[in-house]
């Protein structure tokens, strides 16, 4: 496994929470780019994420991890909202059917939202329906699904296929660490994205940003 060399990057991975906080307001002072400061915080989560898989942390560090990242959020939250004031459209967003994962979704929510999106955000464990039935109330030409777990992949799957039976041409990114081109052609989507930013950059591309 290979060393992380951002500050904190290692601190959120190593669970420090009062060393996150502190990194995340010195670096906001000295007018790091917010998203910067979200990727570092991203590649300390996928750290966390391989040492639990791996047997090294268990449940109780993985939810540790999480609420260190939503508390870094919170500090986050203000230089990433507002950035834009045009309105740019509507994007449906939810975590598929069986996953009850939010924390990247959300992260991608608030970056849309701050780039000028108006987000519809469903919530977790969404069925099929909920997603077509969005879609077709808010004419969304975006629609992002989120999932954490590999179990879950037919649930993304069915949503797709979903929304092309209905008749929806809306372009559909998969969303979540795991996901590559493979998922990605299984479930019939158009995009992926494995960092929160590519969520932001799969829009600007679907709206001609």
């Amino acid at each position: 496994m290979t060393e992380l060399t951002d500050e904190l990057a290692r601190a959120i991975a190593g669970l420090d929470e009062d060393k996150v906080a502190a990194e995340v307001r010195a670096r906001l002072a000295a007018g790091t780019e917010p998203l910067a400061v979200v990727a570092a915080l991203q590649e300390g989560m996928t750290r966390v994420g391989s040492l639990f898989e791996s047997g090294e942390y268990f449940l109780s560090e993985l939810i540790m991890a999480g609420e260190i990242m939503k508390e870094a959020m919170t500090q986050l939250e203000p230089h990433l909202l507002g950035k834009s004031a045009d309105y740019k459209g509507n994007i449906v967003i939810g975590t598929v059917k069986g996953d009850i994962h939010d924390l990247g979704k959300n992260i991608v929510v608030m970056l849309l939202r701050g780039a000028g999106y108006n987000v519809v955000d469903l919530g977790v464990d969404v069925p099929p329906e909920k997603f077509v039935a969005a879609v077709k109330e808010h004419r969304a030409p975006l629609v992002g699904l989120s999932v954490l777990l590999t179990a879950c992949q037919g649930a993304l799957k069915e949503t797709v296929t979903a929304l092309r039976e209905a008749g929806l041409d809306a372009k559909v990114v998969v969303g979540g660490n795991y996901i590559d081109e493979k998922v990605r052609q299984f479930a019939g989507a158009d995009y992926i994205g494995t960092m929160a930013s590519d969520g932001v950059k799969v829009a600007e591309a679907v709206f001609g940003a």
